[in-house]
């Protein structure tokens, strides 16, 4: 994984964890918890996830 990917997804776990605490679904007193828990599977969904297929060349 680039560090561009990597980065992306830091970024993303940010948006997600912020949005669960602003809504109440996370409180900030367990925040650690929930931050690796959700990192770990949107690193692995971006590790997994294939790139889009190339167009064919004519």
């Amino acid at each position: 994984m680039s560090s561009k990917d990597e980065e992306l997804v830091l970024k993303t776990v940010k948006e997600i964890v912020v949005k669960f605490i602003e809504v109440g679904n996370i409180s900030p007193s367990s925040f650690h918890d929930h931050f690796r828990n959700i990192y770990h599977t949107v690193e692995s969904t971006v590790k997994t996830s294939s790139p889009p297929p190339e167009k064919a060349k004519k």
